[in-house]
């Protein structure tokens, strides 16, 4: 299980902040509608459509497990997608992996990854296809063709896309991969930075092909933001 958000360090000269001189923000209720910059600021909840696809994004060891856990319940020990508030279903790639260790936990866990992936990802479309409520996802949101198929199948089941992104310096990403016991191999975690990098700062020039135009919001977030955030809540 992941540590509260608040047991590792928030800021760094790694990250990738805008000028702090007007990130002094302080909003009771935000329903997003565009690219929403909420990095330090103080926000008591953020409010979507009852149907929503929703993706908490962020690199390994952001911090977006242990935000599904204090908002929608979603520990990391189950082994089937969790409900939350609003008939909300929770989809996290460790719970599939949990479910298929049954069958499949004898062999090297690198083995057998792109069939937890795979499950993953049928699981995402069954659930943006049949789910009553919102379906909220947990993904790195850093692989350009996992953003276009979820938001190509929130289009075609009728569903708005929206984004919040955890935004964490590398260092401490790196010391969350530490405190969990689950450690990405330093090239793979690179990658992931450099990409995220890329993402974050093409949405905040707000670019025409910003990756995430083909969604409905995206709110940029750090472990501040989250850590006084007292719900993710749902119209009815």
């Amino acid at each position: 299980m992941n540590p509260p958000l608040d047991a590792l360090p928030v800021h760094s000269t790694e990250s990738h902040y805008p000028d702090p001189g007007y990130r002094t923000a302080s909003l009771r209720a935000l329903t997003p509608d565009a690219i929403h910059d909420l990095r330090s600021a103080a926000i008591d909840e953020l409010r979507y459509p009852a149907t929503s696809a929703l993706i908490f994004a962020g690199v390994p060891g952001a911090g977006k497990s242990t935000a599904l856990r204090m908002f929608f319940g979603a520990t990391a020990e189950l082994e089937e997608p969790p409900r939350g508030p609003a008939g909300s279903i929770v989809l996290d790639s460790q719970h599939t992996r949990n479910r298929l260790r049954h069958k499949l936990g004898w062999l090297p866990y690198p083995l057998w990854r792109p069939v937890v992936h795979v499950a993953h990802y049928a699981g995402i479309r069954a659930a943006l296809r049949d789910a009553r409520g919102p379906v909220v996802i947990h993904d790195c949101a850093t692989f350009g063709w996992a953003r276009r198929l979820i938001a190509h199948w929130s289009v075609r089941y009728g569903r708005e896309l929206h984004l919040i992104m955890l935004d964490v310096p590398p260092t401490v990403a790196r010391a969350g991969q530490y405190a969990r016991g689950r450690r990405v191999n330093g090239f793979f975690f690179t990658l992931h930075c450099r990409r995220w990098a890329r993402l974050t700062d093409r949405m905040t020039a707000d670019e025409p092909r910003s990756p995430v135009r083909s969604s409905s919001s995206a709110v940029l977030v750090d472990r501040g933001t989250i850590n006084h955030l007292d719900r993710v809540a749902f119209d009815r």
